[in-house]
C-alpha cells in the first residue's frame, strides 16, 4: 500500500473519529478523539516515537476541523 494512501485513509479515519452521536461534542472534544485515533494508525502502522506523535497531531487537527468542513454533523 502506497504511503499517500496510508496517509490519506490515517487522516480520514481521524476526521471521522472525532464524530459523535446523539452530544453535542466541542471542537476540543473531536480533537482528543481524533488525536487518540491519529496515535493508533501510527501504532498500528508500526511507526514509533515522533511518528506517532506526528500522527496524533494530524489526527487531532482532522477531529477538530472535521466540523467546519461539514464532514460530521
Amino acid at each position: 500500500m502506497s504511503k499517500k494512501l496510508l496517509l490519506v485513509a490515517g487522516l480520514g479515519a481521524a476526521m471521522l473519529a472525532g464524530c459523535t452521536q446523539n452530544i453535542q461534542p466541542t471542537d476540543l472534544d473531536r480533537a482528543i478523539i481524533g488525536a487518540g485515533a491519529g496515535y493508533v494508525v501510527q501504532d498500528v502502522r508500526g511507526k514509533g516515537g515522533s511518528d506517532r506523535l506526528k500522527g496524533a497531531a494530524i489526527g487531532a487537527v482532522g477531529g477538530a476541523l472535521c466540523d467546519d468542513v461539514r464532514l460530521c454533523q
